[in-house]
């Protein structure tokens, strides 16, 4: 893998997981429920979840990379066609990124231990379509034949794992300043990340990986 393939890695999975999803919902409930600080053992669930779909996804994908070049490119082309979807989808759509009613205190309180929230943030994340679509469709782009499948895991589910961290602590951190402007400006926005996911789709189709 080289450096610059890697950074493409980088940049779509900081676009899905800057995408907000249950994962980062989950994160901006935790932390008006419970505090900022105890919400991060619901976004340690959360990682643990990415690590075992990713090692899911990545079992069966030995036999798949070996089998032709035509099976790695219409891998390529799902994974393509799966982002510019959802680039059209979220362009088209009239609701905002975040609603405006995010992060607002619950009606009720109730004590969660922290053993609770991890388990809570690792079955968001196991029952995640994103992320599942994710590694099932896109992930096996990045992977290198002829290198060791191992580490490649290690080091690309731990990127995408870092960053989806680094985005519940943005959101957690930054969405009581900025839900209502996200809100008022939901076209806006939403044009901004579709056309993202429809430039990312597009570049994936770029990349050329040498099967055998």
């Amino acid at each position: 893998m080289t450096f610059a393939h890697w950074l493409l890695f980088c940049g779509v999975s900081l676009l899905m997981c800057f995408t907000p999803g249950p994962a980062v919902l989950l994160a901006v409930s935790n932390s008006v429920d419970v505090g900022p600080r105890r919400t991060a053992f619901s976004s340690l669930g959360s990682a643990l979840g990415i690590f075992t779909v990713s090692g899911l996804a990545m079992a069966g994908m030995g036999a798949v990379l070996s089998v032709s070049a035509h099976a790695f490119l219409a891998l390529k082309i799902a994974g393509a066609g799966y982002l510019v979807w959802l680039g059209i989808k979220r362009w088209r759509s009239p609701e905002p990124l975040i609603g405006s009613q995010a992060g607002q205190p619950p009606a009720q309180r109730r004590e969660r231990k922290n053993w609770q929230l991890v388990a809570q943030g690792l079955g968001v994340s196991l029952t995640n379509p994103k992320a599942i679509l994710f590694f099932s469709a896109l992930f096996p782009q990045f992977i290198v034949p002829d290198a060791p499948l191992f580490t490649q895991y290690l080091v690309l589910t731990t990127t995408f794992a870092v960053l989806a961290l680094v985005s519940h602590a943005f959101y957690v951190a930054l969405m009581a300043l900025v839900k209502d402007y996200v809100a008022s400006r939901a076209r806006l926005f939403n044009r901004l990340v579709g056309g993202t996911f429809i430039g990312l789709g597009l570049a994936l189709l770029q990349t050329r990986h040498k099967v055998g």
